[in-house]
């Protein structure tokens, strides 16, 4: 794997990537979980959230980056997009925090989100941060997440989220 910063020709495969990555868990996982109504209230076009919030999400301008990793064994997927890590830092606050990771499904368990993460982790550090911050669902689609950044030493702050047809 090659991990790279974003290029504008990244985005398109970058969208489908993260939608294809959260698809099990909007549909699978939370539109079951809440029903159709509560779903269409809160995510019924997350497709569509998605294609308008990931082109934001590297702005360097304002302290928003992006890296992408790249398949270098000729198993390429996509445009060759195996994964990506977008992420912010607050200067004055000298904290950073992680919005988005995402790797394809073929190249997961191969230790690329860990590998993503560091490089965002390294380029925090670079611009002062001392902090970082990831959030992460507490449902089973997420548990390999949380797997994740337990491993690179986060700590877990529990939280509960309710919902309720009205």
């Amino acid at each position: 794997m090659r991990i790279r910063a974003f290029t504008p020709q990244d985005l398109t495969a970058l969208t489908d990537l993260t939608i294809e990555t959260f698809r099990p868990f909007y549909e699978d996982s939370f539109r079951p979980l809440v029903g159709e109504t509560i779903f269409a209230n809160q995510h019924g076009d997350w497709r569509d959230d998605y294609r308008r919030e990931v082109p934001g999400l590297h702005a360097p301008e304002r302290h928003l980056y992006v890296a992408v990793a790249e398949a270098d064994d000729g198993d390429r997927d996509g445009d060759g997009l195996a994964g990506y890590v977008a992420w912010s830092v607050d200067p004055d606050r000298r904290n950073g925090t992680i919005s988005h990771l995402a790797v394809s499904a073929q190249h997961r368990r191969g230790h690329l989100g860990t590998a993503l993460c560091e490089h965002a982790f390294a380029h925090m550090r670079s611009l002062g941060a001392e902090v970082v911050e990831i959030g992460t669902g507490g449902d089973p689609f997420h548990a390999p997440a949380r797997a994740l950044y337990e491993r690179l030493g986060c700590t877990a702050l529990p939280t509960a989220v309710y919902y309720r047809q009205l």
